[in-house]
């Protein structure tokens, strides 16, 4: 976990320094908003490990992106959003070990910070590739078990393949943070711009207490691929 920290706020600095040099020589201030919503293939990395299926959910949320500064064909820009985002894990168990079946829900309110790279024709109208990348935090406001038995059962009875049944509790941290990163296709309208993205999430935070003095998890971080349409319009520069 402390490489996975190193590595989060190396990110970080990266990103204020470019920020600032992009201040610094600053061409453009194109602002736009709007909203953003689609798919997230869910699943957690268990260490030990569980067996699993992809758990679906729903991503949405509001977006702001200011683009700054091109760089010979690249132009670049900072996005933050913030979105509603359903995560959890749907266990794959041993149908000739147990008959249970059991996924879980968790909402969070998430919160990226993105470098936006565009590349292709720097106009009003037109097609661009681009390339999202940052750092993202997000808090859990409340979890849901879809579960086949009943809670007076004693989880510590449940007969699981691997024998790893301390996964039935509620999750234990709720502050999140990892790496996004993504692209895209934007095409740009004189009604906006409408975006095309799939992006990866690699949790750098566990939602359970892990460590060498935890006899449950070692690590138990979400991933998520996410595939999503987002609208912006621009927002009118003041004369």
């Amino acid at each position: 976990m402390k490489i996975h920290l190193r590595i989060y706020f190396a990110l970080l600095l990266i990103m204020v320094a470019s920020g600032a040099k992009a201040q610094l020589q600053e061409t453009r201030q194109d602002f736009s908003f709007g909203f953003n919503g689609g798919m997230n293939l869910n699943s957690v990395s268990f260490t030990p490990s569980i067996k699993q299926k992809m758990n679906e959910g729903l991503v949405g949320g509001i977006t702001g992106r200011m683009m700054c500064e091109k760089y010979f064909s690249l132009i670049c820009g900072i996005q933050a959003e913030v979105n509603y985002s359903q995560r959890g894990w749907t266990e794959n168990i041993d149908t000739t070990v147990s008959k249970d079946t059991y996924s879980r829900t968790m909402n969070y309110v998430e919160i990226p910070f993105l470098a936006h790279i565009a590349f292709g024709k720097d106009a009003p109208k037109g097609v661009q590739g681009f390339i999202n990348i940052g750092p993202q935090v997000a808090f859990l406001i409340s979890e849901k078990e879809h579960k086949s038995w009943s809670d007076t059962v004693n989880i510590a009875n449940l007969t699981r393949e691997n024998s790893v049944n301390y996964q039935y509790v509620k999750a234990q941290n709720k502050f999140d943070y990892g790496l996004v990163g993504g692209g895209g296709v934007e095409i740009r309208t004189g009604a906006g711009s409408f975006l095309i993205e799939g992006r990866y999430y690699f949790g750098l935070s566990d939602f359970f207490h892990t460590g060498e003095g935890t006899r449950e998890f070692q690590r138990a971080a979400h991933q998520t691929i996410s595939v999503r349409l987002t609208y912006l319009f621009n927002v009118p520069k003041k004369k």
